[in-house]
């Protein structure tokens, strides 16, 4: 599976970073960097989850992220 990470900086500077197919998976940071990074880390935190409900359908899988 290939997520984009959707990333823009607030009025405030902050960074907000968004993975769209994951709903619910975003993350703010003091930079670019930190947001894309937290992002991360939550999506492969949804992704376990799933595995570990059962909802992979038992099948294999890889992940990769890509900042758009």
């Amino acid at each position: 599976m290939n997520y984009a990470i959707e990333h823009e900086q607030e009025a405030d500077g902050r960074w907000l970073a968004e993975v769209m197919d994951l709903p619910g998976v975003v993350a703010y940071g003091r930079t670019e960097e930190e947001a894309i990074s937290r992002v991360e880390a939550l999506a492969l935190r949804v992704l376990a989850e799933r595995l570990e409900n059962g909802e992979t359908q038992g099948r294999a899988f890889s992940v990769s992220f890509a900042a758009a």
